[in-house]
């Protein structure tokens, strides 16, 4: 109790702080090379376009920003998914004092999803679901701007469009959440009639269309390749009535299991899990349809379709869930025993790390002791027997030439897989391990 009668700014200043040292630190020293989806970003990133055979763009944009900046190496990109990460959870302790109104209750409900693993043990490999995390606290914390004032602003409305339409660029699952926040209005607006309808809200329409022109133009140009491999992904296309019952009671299966560590936090706060949800508290409805609603159109999504959720894909669904049982647990809080809280959330915040180190040290087969920079180093040398200009491109799957793009000095650009167009128009090329490297 005597820690949080601190300042809590301050505090959550602290916590933030440390997160971003140990989980930059920690696997700068444990791994040897990048995790698999953040060489695949920097791999589209080398040769930036309005999206790629698995993705959309944004993640490449950002790896390719900071790229250009710092250049290869590896701690910056164990640093960039941090970033993410905090941005974050800054939004949600913002968002989370607006509905709770009491600074210690916000910083407890920040602490209690750093013990979900998605924000710590997986944040260092930046990928498109880290990527979408500070989009998808942007769009609720604005959402809520415009939900809870009677004065709509331009301004409220323009950040929905322009963090929406970011987020959908990192990964088309953001959809659940616009479309969460959408029915939520049009309950509002058309069945409840809590609201009138304001012009304003076409705004948030606008910007977020018109920023993913360029994204559908592309999409048409590719044949629609990312959709198609996100679907591929889901196995929908194997047909089996079997699916539409198995995978999604192994989806609720691992979003219990995932979530243990958080509700024994919250347990140890909670005197007793009882409480009365009042439907007309505009609140909690707003909570209902952030933090409920995206999760169990996820689950109809897998009983309709009979696809799997892969677990990986509901990194962000469960940033608001600490705001969310705190504020319907309100009365039933017990801060007396927040240092058996704090020991607990403490010796999780340790061992996440620790796991991690072990895992990284102990195992050697993984992607991240890929010896990436090693054998790009004896790629150039091969290179420099023949010519003695720079590589201009390389082709070949993400990781191997993706490795390659990244870790050569002259940081050739990925052309995809095999490219024998590309190949048929250059006289200086070389072929090493189904990857080709050469000159425009």
């Amino acid at each position: 109790m005597i820690v949080l009668n601190r300042n809590i700014n301050n505090i959550f200043f602290i916590f933030a702080l440390s997160h971003l040292i140990i989980w930059t630190l920690i696997p700068t020293l444990t791994n040897k090379n990048l995790p698999l989806d953040t060489i695949e970003a920097l791999a589209w990133g080398s040769n930036l376009d309005w999206g790629f055979s698995k993705h959309p763009p944004m993640s490449a944009f950002f790896t390719e920003v900071f790229f250009n900046i710092f250049g290869a190496q590896d701690w910056v990109y164990y640093l960039l998914s941090q970033i993410f990460v905090l941005i974050a959870f800054y939004f949600v302790f913002k968002f989370a004092h607006e509905i709770l109104g009491d600074m210690k209750l916000s910083l407890l409900s920040v602490l209690l999803i750093e013990s979900i693993y998605f924000y710590n043990f997986t944040t260092p490999e930046f990928n498109v679901n880290v990527c979408q995390l500070p989009f998808w606290s942007l769009v609720i914390y604005y959402s809520w701007k415009i939900y809870e004032s009677k004065d709509i602003k331009f301004a409220d409305c323009f950040f929905v469009g322009l963090f929406g339409a970011a987020g959908f660029l990192s990964k088309y699952l953001f959809s659940y959440l616009l479309v969460s926040i959408v029915l939520l209005f049009f309950y509002l607006i058309f069945i409840k009639r809590l609201k009138k309808f304001d012009f304003k809200y076409l705004i948030t329409i606008e910007i977020f269309l018109v920023l993913l022109v360029p994204h559908i133009i592309w999409l048409f140009n590719n044949d629609f390749i990312t959709i198609l491999y996100g679907l591929k992904r889901t196995g929908i296309n194997e047909a089996s009535i079997l699916n539409h019952f198995q995978f999604p009671l192994i989806f609720l299966f691992k979003q219990i299991v995932i979530l243990i560590p958080f509700f024994f936090l919250i347990g140890l706060l909670i005197k007793k899990f009882k409480t009365r949800i009042n439907f007309n508290d505009k609140k909690i409805l707003f909570l209902i349809f952030i933090n409920i609603l995206p999760i169990f159109l996820m689950f109809l999504t897998s009983v309709i379709t009979g696809s799997k959720i892969r677990t990986m894909w509901m990194t962000p669904f469960y940033l608001f869930f600490g705001v969310f049982l705190i504020y319907l647990f309100r009365a039933q809080i017990n801060l007396k025993k927040i240092n058996q809280f704090l020991y607990s959330f403490l010796f999780l915040f340790f061992l996440s790390p620790a796991l991690y180190s072990y895992v990284s040290i102990s195992q050697t087969d993984k992607r991240t002791d890929y010896p990436g920079r090693a054998i790009a180093a004896k790629v150039q040398i091969i290179w420099n027997m023949d010519f003695d200009k720079e590589i201009e491109f390389v082709t070949g799957d993400e990781w191997k030439a993706g490795n390659l793009s990244y870790h050569l000095k002259s940081r050739p650009k990925w052309e995809g897989f095999t490219n024998n167009e590309i190949l048929d128009k250059s006289s200086q090329f070389i072929c090493v391990d189904d990857v080709c490297l050469g000159r425009y």
